[in-house]
């Protein structure tokens, strides 16, 4: 019969979990106590009332250190949510034209796909084309090519115009 396997936990290993039989020792304080025996460890840290911590287990022999577990996976945890905080999700916004969009309304878009940008959002330009409108696809490619030119300064083409149906779709991303 063989033994059962052993359960592997997230984390660092700690006092009877640490299978080295010699590890560098950091005492609470962070002073250097070197090399001693695993037993040793143990005790000196069962004598302060900590937990002995691995914290780098690759090294030769692995370095420990005493310190509260509870409070050090507690820390942990709090740097990792601040890490989560920070991240920025992109998202892809949709700004959606016709072929013979008045002056007023493709400004009001612009400046849409403007607040988009300086939110560090990527804008996804979407020109639907109705019925006889598939007759004259160059008004279409010419509106593309305005949105292009007065974007230009903040922002850069990521996918090119390109047919999909009835309609052109074009991805901007910001500079």
């Amino acid at each position: 019969m063989r033994a059962p396997p052993t359960v592997s936990k997230d984390g660092p290993r700690i006092n009877e979990d640490i299978r080295a039989r010699e590890v560098h020792l950091i005492d609470k304080d962070g002073e250097n106590k070197g090399n001693v025996p695993i037993a040793e460890a143990l005790a000196f840290a069962q004598a302060a009332g900590m937990d002995l911590v691995e914290i780098s287990p690759n090294a030769t022999p692995p370095v420990v250190k005493l310190l509260d577990f509870g409070k050090y996976k507690y820390q942990e945890q709090k740097k990792q949510a601040e890490a989560r905080k920070k991240q920025k999700v992109v998202e892809i916004k949709e700004i959606k034209l016709r072929p013979m969009i008045d002056d007023h309304d493709y400004d009001v878009k612009m400046r849409s796909m403007q607040r988009f940008f300086e939110e560090g959002d990527k804008v996804k330009v979407t020109l639907r084309f109705r019925g006889r409108e598939m007759a004259h696809m160059e008004l279409g490619t010419k509106l593309l090519d305005r949105v292009k030119e007065d974007v230009a300064k903040i922002a850069k083409i990521e996918m090119d115009a390109r047919f999909e149906g009835r309609q052109m779709i074009m991805v901007l991303a910001p500079r």
